[in-house]
């Protein structure tokens, strides 16, 4: 199971705003960045949902891997986590996060990531 179409974020104008107005959680295999949505700069064609939810998005580099194979594991394994543990909360407003992972992340086993990035979350204020 993936995260929703409707849970995933796309589009270049979403990450730039992001990148630059976000607030930024680190960690050290990962950074997380978090900020409340603005619909205005999504793809043409992407409803948004009746009700605000979370959209997230990862990025993994080939700093991280050279193999797409274990990069594409990575953030289908993170998608999973976030769908099963984001897709049953309440939001007040939209909020946007981009999940970034740095190479240092490959020493780390895939259950101390999940464990790292839920630590992200709570720090963000996103999950208890």
């Amino acid at each position: 199971m993936v995260l929703p179409k409707h849970m995933r974020l796309k589009g270049h104008r979403c990450f730039d705003f992001i990148y630059r107005v976000g607030s930024r959680f680190y960690s050290p295999s990962m950074v997380l960045r978090v900020i409340n949505a603005n619909t205005k700069l999504q793809v043409k064609g992407i409803n948004s949902s009746t009700r605000p939810s979370i959209k997230c998005a990862i990025s993994i580099s080939n700093k991280v891997s050279k193999k797409s194979v274990t990069r594409n594991k990575l953030r289908r394994l993170f998608h999973h986590h976030l769908s099963c543990k984001l897709s049953n909360m309440y939001f007040e407003d939209e909020i946007w996060a981009f999940i970034s992972l740095k190479p240092s992340c490959m020493k780390s086993s895939n259950s101390n990531l999940l464990k790292e990035c839920d630590k992200l979350l709570i720090k963000a204020g996103i999950t208890k």
